[in-house]
C-alpha cells in the first residue's frame, strides 16, 4: 500500500510509545519502564509509577542520564539511520 506514495516517501517508526522508552533503563537508573495502562498518559504514568514527580521532572532525568547513543536502544538507532540514509541518498 505505502508503494503508492512515490518513490520520494519512506513509511517508517519505531516499535517505542514515547522516545523516554528508546533509552535503556539502566542508563537512568531503573531495572525497566514501568507497565502504563493504555489511555494513561505514558510519561505522566511513568513518573508517578517512578516517584519522579511529574513530566517536565522526569525529562530533565532522562535528558541529564543520555550522554551518548550507547544509552540509547539500537532499534531507534537503526531507525534514525534508515531515515538520515533515505533523505541524504542522491536522486538516482
Amino acid at each position: 500500500m505505502t508503494q503508492s506514495l512515490g518513490k520520494y516517501v519512506m513509511v517508517t517508526g519505531h516499535p517505542f510509545i514515547d522516545i523516554w522508552a528508546a533509552v535503556k533503563p539502566a542508563s537512568v537508573g531503573i531495572a525497566a519502564w514501568p507497565d502504563v495502562p493504555r489511555g494513561e498518559d505514558w510519561k505522566t504514568g511513568t513518573c508517578a509509577r517512578l516517584g519522579w514527580g511529574t513530566p517536565q521532572d522526569g525529562w530533565r532525568r532522562v535528558q541529564g542520564a543520555v550522554t551518548s547513543f550507547r544509552d540509547l536502544d539500537a532499534s531507534l538507532i537503526g531507525a534514525v539511520e534508515r531515515l538520515v540514509d533515505f533523505v541524504t541518498e542522491p536522486d538516482s
